[in-house]
């Protein structure tokens, strides 16, 4: 069993409710809103439970009858609704185990293919696609911010932002270099390929966080959008690129409309990239920062993704494996999610 303080969450939206109440609390835009996201998320938090406590008794009520007079229809609504509250218990829990500062926020993933063309220019494109059905299997929304296809199949690159509660919470576990094994499609001797693709993710920043970047130290690009079928296409030069010149940091969306939505939205992506940067190197000036680049290739990798000769996806920090790749590729991560998470609680 795990903990799940429902007194503390109700007390905590009692704080947030006197809050609200005091006189200029809107004079702080930025805190006012957190204020509200806050309260809202708590006041989900405390619905969930008191679903399921009632769905709990529910069963309780249907087992009682069940055990005066057995009926088969009855047996098998039970096992509905018992593995129905069991994937939302499931869920609850990882709730529980989100200790981090910024798990909260929404997440900004980024995919790059390592070394190997198009083979690993089409793996990059088998996990966004993942990650697309995952989180849409999980309540959350996926808005793609910039993309860069590939030469003859799969993606040279690709930036989202996965909004809902928890998003970076989530999918933290999933920063890294991932690699697979298979047979190629795409070589004609039928050889088996190892194939490597990084993921990061990044929390996105909220206005209540504060990272000041100088105009002098931004390189601003603006290009034409461009993309599979024409789908990100768009016929202006729109899209915008920002070189954050002390750090290299290289950031691009063209998801917008306008030339100006796309800058904002991309200097959003760079503040998290910085932020995490200082975070990392322990920084107070964002001037001292350098960063540091890992090679997308052996020896790096969190996870192992194997087709052939056998089924199985591993993560190697946790040791979780499952032999079910297919559903795994539609999405189905959430054990490997829960498994880390754990292992960051036991070291807390």
């Amino acid at each position: 069993m795990f903990l799940f303080d429902i007194d503390k969450l109700k007390k905590d939206l009692k704080e947030l409710e006197n809050k609200i109440n005091e006189p200029n609390f809107w004079n702080d835009q930025a805190k006012a809103n957190k204020i509200t996201t806050d309260m809202k998320r708590i006041e989900r938090k405390i619905k969930h439970f008191s679903d399921i406590e009632k769905e709990l008794k529910n069963i309780d009520e249907l087992n009682e009858m069940l055990l005066k007079e057995y009926d088969s229809e009855t047996a098998i609504e039970i096992l509905k609704e018992t593995k129905k509250i069991e994937k939302q218990i499931k869920k609850m829990e990882m709730e529980v185990l989100f200790a981090g500062k910024y798990d909260q926020n929404n997440a900004i993933i980024t995919l790059h293919p390592g070394a190997g063309g198009t083979e690993s220019q089409d793996w990059a494109q088998m996990l966004y696609r993942m990650y697309i059905k995952w989180a849409n299997a999980n309540g959350f929304k996926v808005k793609e911010l910039d993309y860069l296809e590939g030469e003859e199949a799969g993606i040279k690159s690709v930036t989202a932002l996965i909004s809902g509660d928890y998003a970076y919470g989530n999918l933290k576990c999933e920063m890294g270099v991932h690699r697979l094994v298979r047979i190629s499609p795409f070589d004609a001797g039928g050889r088996r390929h190892t194939s490597f693709a990084s993921v990061e993710v990044l929390p996105e920043i909220t206005d209540d966080i504060q990272i000041d970047i100088k105009p002098e130290d931004l390189r601003i690009d603006t290009y034409r959008a461009s993309g599979a079928g024409g789908q990100h296409i768009n016929k202006t030069d729109s899209a915008i690129r920002i070189t954050h010149l002390p750090t290299n940091i290289v950031v691009s969306c063209q998801s917008e409309r306008s030339q100006i939505q796309n800058k904002e939205t991309a200097m959003k992506m760079l503040k998290s990239k910085l932020f995490d940067l200082k975070e990392k190197e322990n920084k107070e000036r964002i001037e001292d920062l350098k960063g540091v680049q890992r090679d997308i290739a052996w020896g790096s990798q969190i996870r192992s993704y194997v087709f052939h000769p056998y089924n199985m996806v591993k993560d190697h920090r946790t040791g979780y494996e499952t032999s079910n790749t297919n559903a795994v590729m539609d999405g189905d991560i959430n054990e490997f999610i829960l498994e880390y998470l754990k292992m960051n609680c036991k070291k807390m």
